[in-house]
């Protein structure tokens, strides 16, 4: 039997409440009280994100930011630090009870990165998942993915890179060696690629969260029914967005 899960379609927000709402979502699956939930969304402005183990100072140009007008967020999930551009990308939430997945992480990174691949697929792109967390086109990334796990909860996120801004990325985001950056973004460059390289053409936002979701629903034998964040799910958010992501203590952890 097919099971409903709830979709909230593509919306935008900065980024301490873009991570507010995932973590408001995974709190109240934690305690029963929302269902199993996929959401697109963007960021406004663009931004980079920390993962919850890195430091700030090493992996971030916070001067850069100020000047570009780039927020910067640290998530609840580990991984690398990742340059969210407005024009550039879509992001992906998978917020579920935790036996909805296998148990393995590996497993449960492909179980549910296929949804990405199958969503790709029906662009016209030919994507592959690359263990443990990234999703190819051509050899080249086109999706990075991060998870965590509470309790009985499980949390997966993503980017899908619609285009890419490669010179960007670098001014806010550190490089080891300065001598080296050209290299650097030469390197990138050749690794990483994007659904409007790929096709040669514009794709629109609204497109491709549509290819997204049949892939998900495909992959995951689930029909998605759109749904808004509830009243719990909204003030938990806000609350969290002020007393957590947008800190200082939470931004400088580490």
């Amino acid at each position: 039997m097919i099971k409903e899960w709830r979709l909230i379609e593509l919306t935008i927000n900065d980024a301490y409440m873009n991570m507010a709402i995932d973590e408001a979502i995974l709190t109240m699956i934690q305690k029963g009280k929302s269902p199993n939930t996929i959401r697109f969304y963007r960021w406004n402005p663009s931004a980079v994100s920390i993962g919850y183990f890195q430091s700030l100072i090493d992996e971030v140009n916070v001067e850069a930011c100020k000047q570009l007008n780039v927020d910067i967020v640290r998530r609840i999930t580990g991984g690398g630090a990742v340059y969210h551009d407005y024009n550039g990308e879509i992001t992906y939430s998978v917020i579920v009870y935790k036996e909805k997945l296998p148990e393995d992480i590996l497993e449960s990174y492909n179980v549910l990165c296929n949804g990405i691949v199958l969503g790709l697929k029906k662009l016209g792109l030919n994507p592959a998942f690359k263990p443990i967390n990234d999703i190819i086109v051509n050899g080249k990334k086109i999706s990075g993915n991060a998870q965590t796990r509470k309790l009985n909860a499980i949390l997966q996120h993503g980017t899908i890179l619609i285009d890419v801004d490669v010179e960007k990325m670098f001014k806010v985001l550190k490089v080891s060696d300065e001598k080296i950056k050209d290299k650097m973004i030469k390197s990138v460059k050749e690794r990483v690629t994007s659904i409007k390289n790929e096709l040669g053409k514009e794709v629109n936002f609204n497109e491709v969260a549509e290819a997204l979701k049949k892939g998900f629903e495909e992959a995951l034998n689930i029909k998605l029914s759109l749904g808004k964040l509830t009243e719990e799910e909204k003030a938990l958010a806000e609350k969290l967005k002020v007393e957590k992501y947008s800190t200082k203590e939470w931004l400088y952890k580490r």
